[in-house]
């Protein structure tokens, strides 16, 4: 989840591969929290994985800290499970395969958060 947007992918029932869903748009905490819930009834999710985006060096600067808050948010909204995944770098392997995918620029904006967050679920699934 960024400032602008929330990536939102879901696994298969085997908890094997990730499916890329959609890209939420933010309005507002009320809204955004809304939208997630929408998708958490829809696909009977029991657990969220949340991206936390680390510094290269390893410490979390105030976008990690603000994942944090919406993680800790979506877990006492909805009493859920949330954990937390590492996802440096994912932003910039969704752009590469987009490219190497010959996705015009222009239209590479609508579809990064969301390739971004398979990644993200993916490897929290390749790490259980």
């Amino acid at each position: 989840m960024g400032t602008k947007t929330i990536g939102v992918s879901v696994s298969d029932l085997l908890g094997l591969t990730a499916q890329g869903v959609t890209t939420i748009q933010r309005v507002s905490n009320k809204e955004d929290f809304g939208k997630v819930k929408e998708y958490i009834d829809q696909y009977n999710i029991d657990k969220v994985v949340v991206g936390l985006p680390y510094n290269m060096n390893g410490t979390l600067g105030p976008s990690g800290e603000m994942a944090q808050k919406f993680g800790q948010k979506l877990k006492n909204k909805f009493n859920i499970e949330v954990v937390f995944q590492d996802e440096r770098m994912t932003s910039m392997s969704a752009e590469r395969v987009l490219i190497e995918g010959n996705v015009r620029r222009e239209n590479r904006k609508k579809y990064i958060d969301k390739l971004a967050a398979v990644f993200i679920l993916q490897s929290f699934l390749d790490s259980q």
